[in-house]
């Protein structure tokens, strides 16, 4: 799951701080109604969510193939399918992108890292832990990208619903310690010790890459680039890199149909269509928004660790789930006319719901 030259994201946009035009404006576009256009950003954003919290229980039914194939088969063939999708606007937008080309390039890094990182993490430390901490550690990740970068002031309100997603998501780390094993089709050394760890460490390096390549595509797009030509962009370039990944530890994928079913849906599914609707997400609201938007990937995906892989959840677990809807809600219920323009005038997040 946001550089560029002389442009930043919401308050840091234009050529002086909170100075710069929304994201459609940049676009060339007609501006959506008031909130609709937010309203349709949050919508996409958690469809994705969804999407991308099958991915784990999707990839226990193939226990078989490494959490670095299934990785770069996913995000691999997922990319390549975007930037091929989107060919036509990456080559009408070439002058932009090639004006950027370090920025297109650490995106690209970062969408490469990422599914390795995250089904490492998966794989070592069980469905749920793996998720919750990777989409868990995202928000801050972008929060702090946002603030060093773009210098960008984040509300009270989006303090408080990040922070009480994290508690959420704490408590969902804690219950998978509490509720034992990982469960059938999870390969890793279980729920304590040093396996746990290094499923952690995982985690985190995937939530920080996260943040990045979404602060690198919704960069691109307040340049003047459509979304489909951002991600696809940057999509495409990971998806490059991770062929020599995918070459050397394919081999699993194609030795039985259920293992290459596993891998066509993680493509089609949650990465091509869920980034899609991601890109789309981040054309309406701010990068640290969006993330913490995702905070319902992990949630969904406990709960399928559960119903589906076996994982066992105790109370503090389904808590902690609670908490992210929480979280969700309090992002997601509109603010008052008077507070959006207050938000605004003090140069707080450009859209805060």
């Amino acid at each position: 799951m946001r550089a560029g030259t002389g442009t930043a994201t919401g308050a840091g946009a234009g050529t002086g701080r909170g100075a710069g035009p929304t994201v459609p404006a940049a676009l060339g576009a007609a501006p959506p109604a008031p909130g609709r256009g937010p309203a349709v950003g949050v919508l996409a954003v958690l469809v994705a969510s969804v999407l991308w919290g099958t991915t784990g229980t999707a990839a226990t039914l193939a226990p078989d193939v490494g959490p670095l194939a299934i990785g770069a088969a996913a995000m691999g063939v997922g990319g390549l399918l975007q930037a091929a999708t989107a060919w036509r606007l990456v080559r009408a937008h070439g002058a932009a992108l090639r004006r950027r080309p370090g920025l297109v390039a650490l995106g690209g890094l970062a969408v490469a890292v990422y599914p390795l990182a995250f089904y490492s993490s998966m794989h070592v430390a069980g469905v749920a832990v793996g998720t919750v901490v990777s989409l868990g550690s995202a928000p801050l990740a972008a929060a702090l990208v946002e603030r060093v970068v773009d210098g960008r002031r984040l509300s009270g309100r989006w303090v408080a619903a990040a922070a009480t997603g994290l508690v959420g998501i704490v408590l969902l780390c804690l219950g998978k310690v509490l509720g034992g094993g990982s469960g059938p089709g999870v390969a890793g050394a279980g729920p304590g010790g040093a396996g746990s760890l290094l499923g952690i460490a995982w985690g985190l390096v995937a939530g920080l890459t996260y943040a990045l390549y979404s602060w690198v595509a919704h960069r691109l797009m307040l340049g003047g680039v459509p979304s489909r030509a951002a991600m696809g962009a940057v999509f495409g370039v990971g998806g490059v890199l991770l062929l020599p990944v995918l070459a050397v530890t394919g081999a699993p994928l194609l030795a039985s149909w259920g293992n290459a079913a596993v891998g066509a849906y993680m493509a089609l599914v949650p990465m091509f269509v869920g980034y899609v609707l991601f890109g789309l997400g981040l054309a309406h609201v701010p990068v640290s928004t969006a993330t913490t938007l995702t905070l319902l990937e992990p949630a969904v995906a406990a709960v399928l660790a559960v119903l589906v892989v076996g994982e066992r959840l105790p109370a503090v677990g389904w808590a902690g789930t609670g908490l992210v809807v929480v979280c969700l809600v309090v992002l997601t219920v509109p603010v008052g006319a008077g507070a959006g323009r207050r938000l605004r005038r003090r140069r707080l997040l450009r859209w805060t719901p």
